[in-house]
């Protein structure tokens, strides 16, 4: 026979499995912000210590080989480097013959990814950079090889990236030469497989193997040109209308140990542009190149209308001398 201890242990096991269960129904489906601002409350409390330790265990991996590889990696930019300095400045005094504005530099916060996901479970990641260095929800998250994602949700200190493997997860994508365009995702089925879909490609337009897939700069999250993965092979395709296309990821976010996201473009041209002035000048500037367009534009047509009337004139003189024959 049971104790009354033992009886009473085993209620309250029961009503604790109950309230267990009843937790997992309301987490299962309460909305993602809910979530998000449960998991933020809990990094900043109770887990705080342990973010810290694997903050400094992060910090602690970096081994000799890591350090071999960014030696190597150094030496060969510091080779590219030498160069810079002459495009630099051919790019100036091209910018100054055609009376452009000075190129704008993206701002970035360097961070350390904290919980590194597996090759089957890159979904989320955990970067040691918030609020207060000026990260903020929806600003991208790239690697030395390409697009890793998008910041989720952001505290004081940390922040939560949507990586390309996300059922979610969205980037309007183009070819390297611009000729096709469409939006890159993960696929609905064979979630885990590592790849990539191109969506909406027309079916006039045929993508290759091996062509580099970058973003295109559309929805005024992700810049033009971050490299997302190169093309190899048709997924599926609707004759006459589309294909889609399967894309390998140029990053990998199993691979990676630190990122840099790019912070807001909004405050980058506030800075580039402190006063209306500049913009007015950027306007005139506009100005000044659509009328030396029209003007060219006039000129081909006067050229146009003059060999015209010249090929005219030269028939009209022929005329009579046929007639005659």
């Amino acid at each position: 026979m049971l104790h009354a201890q033992d009886r009473s242990y085993t209620r309250r096991d029961t009503w604790m499995f109950l309230v267990a269960i009843g937790l997992s129904v309301v987490a299962l489906f309460a909305p993602p912000a809910w979530g998000n601002a449960v998991a933020s409350a809990l990094r900043s409390t109770v887990l705080a210590p342990l973010i810290w330790l694997q903050e400094r265990a992060e910090e602690g991996k970096t081994s000799r080989a890591r350090f071999t590889a960014l030696t190597s990696e150094r030496d060969s930019v510091a080779l590219l480097a030498q160069a810079v300095p002459a495009l630099r400045a051919e790019n100036g005094r091209l910018r100054d013959l055609l009376g452009l504005s000075r190129r704008l530099r993206p701002r970035y916060v360097a961070a350390e990814v904290l919980h590194q996901p597996q090759v089957t479970d890159g979904r989320t990641i955990l970067l040691s950079a918030g609020a207060s260095d000026g990260v903020a929800p929806f600003d991208p998250i790239l690697a030395p090889q390409g697009l890793i994602g998008v910041v989720l949700s952001v505290t004081a200190d940390n922040s939560v990236g949507m990586t390309w493997a996300h059922p979610e997860f969205r980037v309007s994508g183009a070819t390297a030469d611009g000729g096709a365009y469409g939006i890159v995702s993960p696929p609905v089925a064979g979630v885990g497989d590592g790849m990539l879909e191109l969506h909406g490609v027309p079916y006039r337009d045929s993508v290759p193997n091996g062509t580099l897939v970058v973003s295109s700069g559309m929805g005024g999250v992700y810049p033009r040109g971050i490299p997302i993965g190169t093309v190899v092979g048709i997924e599926s395709e609707q004759p006459g209308w589309e294909r889609v296309y399967r894309v390998r990821p140029a990053a990998s976010p199993a691979e990676i140990g630190h990122v840099l996201v790019l912070l807001e473009s909004d405050s980058l041209v506030a800075a580039a542009f402190p006063n209306d002035s500049v913009l007015r000048a950027i306007a005139a500037d506009s100005a000044r190149h659509q009328a030396v367009a029209d003007s060219l534009l006039r000129v081909r047509i006067a050229d146009s209308v003059h060999a015209a009337d010249r090929a005219a004139e030269q028939a009209a003189k022929r005329a009579p001398q046929d007639t005659a024959r």
